[in-house]
């Protein structure tokens, strides 16, 4: 029962935290779905935020909400600095790169230790926020449009995690090897990405 609460509770403060954000006066909702919409909008952001889901999925333990956990905090930092207009080099390139080690990290199962695969989900988040805080449309509720690409990003993880933790109960039929067929596709589809971004 514990498991299942523990399971659980993660995923309901994710569904409730946008409505409890945007009940307060003066928040925007076309900022909640400017935000929402932008993760989703491009192919490089879904494909590296359902691997990080993928690869939490496939390391299991606490990586299977730490990864995740590290690349939303992350992100929301990402944000912030984007939004105040601090310049970050390279920001497409480092998005691309994300798609790419991220699905070879699937692809090739590695096994990472937790602490080292949050650092490495770290370090891409930077490249993901910044792009969602830089593109925030002018006059929009800043917080609303974050709790709007963090909900999104948060729902691509669920998905990545699903499709890992369905690929290991079904490990005895093959079930990995599509999950590390699908991360080598991400990372095919983010060496397309990267040549596009330079």
């Amino acid at each position: 029962m514990n498991s299942c609460v523990t399971r659980i509770a993660p995923a309901a403060i994710v569904v409730l935290l946008p409505g409890a954000a945007l009940a307060h006066p003066g928040h925007d909702a076309v900022g909640f779905t400017h935000g929402f919409m932008h993760p989703l909008g491009g192919l490089d952001h879904v494909l590296a935020m359902v691997a990080v889901g993928l690869y939490a999925a496939l390391i299991g333990g606490r990586a299977l909400w730490l990864v995740p956990a590290t690349f939303l905090g992350v992100m929301a930092l990402g944000g912030a600095t984007g939004a105040t207009g601090y310049p970050l080099p390279h920001v497409e390139t480092g998005i691309a790169l994300s798609v790419i080690v991220l699905g070879l990290a699937v692809a090739l199962r590695l096994n990472l230790p937790t602490l080292a695969a949050m650092a490495l989900v770290g370090v891409f988040a930077i490249f993901h926020g910044h792009a969602h805080g830089a593109e925030m449309p002018l006059g929009t509720s800043g917080l609303a449009y974050a709790v709007g690409f963090m909900l999104a990003t948060a729902l691509l993880h669920g998905a990545g995690i699903a499709v890992g933790v369905a690929a290991g109960k079904l490990a005895d039929r093959g079930g990995w090897r599509v999950a590390q067929a699908a991360g080598g596709a991400m990372a095919v589809a983010g060496v397309v990405l990267l040549a596009s971004a330079g």
